[in-house]
């Protein structure tokens, strides 16, 4: 065993060696060619910025702002509701019975092994196409919201949610050690709690990396519903540069909007990780 006395100064040491690093790295960023490169680029975007017309912004700004709140809504709604079905969609690819196992690795199958832009168009222009035959229908309360393009938007996006992380979340589990649900057997948990309790959180555990990069990839996906008809954020700078004649300019502009919003979920999905990773 090693002497406590001997301990301290290794801590120490190690400790000095990362402070080292840390200021080498910082003092890498301020080498001269470095710094000349920044403020080149810097100058470049601030040219370009001054240089370019953005007159159009104040009288979009509404239109801007309710397409990226109806993008963010379909964002949030369609990945939470498609990751809570992803959970049983992983789960009895891992626990059976055989019969849904080959049931759920087929519709993951399918929805992984297709273009999103196509399940989008299949069950818009598909589906939507059967309703208007149906006379009770059109005369329900629900006529309003099938002839909006919202729903079929909504559905397309969260089945594509529920395939890929039907997946992640099978790897998940399948991943937990088998030992931490024995022993949880071994103290008499039932089989729900050891789920909700143990296998269940360590999944998702296991997988927040995997989940962060996939709510930007559907944030990256949320455009094609433009297609449909569903003003997005995509769609409102379709129609400014149509109505304005101006090509550059909403593209930085919509470039920076989803930038930045990429920016917000790797930052919070990096927090959680940090956070998990202390427990």
């Amino acid at each position: 065993m090693d002497n406590p006395s001997s301990i301290q100064p290794n801590l120490n040491q190690n400790k000095k060696a990362a402070s080292i690093l840390e200021l080498a790295a910082f003092k890498a960023w301020f080498m001269p060619h470095r710094i000349i490169l920044i403020v080149i680029a810097l100058g470049s975007i601030g040219g370009l910025i001054n240089n370019l017309s953005w007159y159009w912004i104040p009288e979009y700004q509404e239109a801007i702002l309710a397409g990226l709140w109806r993008t963010l809504i379909l964002l949030v709604t369609s990945f939470i509701t498609g990751f809570l079905l992803a959970i049983p969609i992983g789960l009895v690819q891992v626990t059976g019975p055989a019969f849904l196992a080959k049931l759920a690795q087929s519709f993951c199958t399918l929805i992984r092994g297709t273009p999103l832009l196509l399940q989008i168009w299949l069950i818009y222009y598909g589906i939507g196409s059967i309703f208007p035959e149906i006379e009770w229908l059109r005369e329900s309360f629900l006529w309003p919201y099938l002839t909006d393009a919202w729903p079929y938007a909504f559905i397309a996006l969260t089945l594509s949610v529920a395939a890929y992380e039907g997946e992640v979340m099978r790897g998940a589990f399948a991943g937990v050690p088998k030992g931490e649900l024995e022993a949880a057997k071994a103290f008499g948990m039932p089989p729900f709690k050891i789920l909700t309790r143990i296998w269940l959180p360590r999944a998702v555990q296991r997988s927040l990396p995997v989940i962060g990069g996939e709510v930007i990839l559907q944030l990256k996906a949320t455009p094609l519903v433009a297609t449909i008809t569903l003003i997005d954020t995509y769609a409102v700078f379709s129609k400014i540069r149509q109505e304005t004649y101006i090509v550059y300019e909403p593209l930085l502009f919509m470039t920076a909007i989803y930038l930045s919003l990429a920016g917000i979920i790797a930052l919070l999905f990096s927090y959680l990780e940090k956070r998990n990773g202390a427990h």
